[in-house]
């Protein structure tokens, strides 16, 4: 089954209309608002693509963290 969702402005505009593969390989930049000196800064904690950002324990857990705090009181 096929989905599609509109990211609007959250990837820079060189991804846009770019496949769900080849925004996960994309460098961290790929993201709107990140640049590639975030890539180099992110590069040092072994994150290279958005894949490896989004799959970090570190920022999973923030996260999961901040939508937890959306449902509590």
């Amino acid at each position: 089954m096929a989905v599609s969702i509109e990211l609007g402005k959250k990837l820079d505009k060189d991804y846009e209309g770019k496949s769900l593969k080849e925004i996960l390989a994309a460098p961290p930049s790929a993201l709107a608002g990140l640049t590639e000196k975030h890539d180099e800064i992110l590069a040092g904690m072994g994150i290279k693509n958005v894949r490896d950002l989004g799959s970090n324990k570190y920022f999973a857990l923030a996260g999961v963290l901040v939508a937890l705090s959306n449902h509590t009181d």
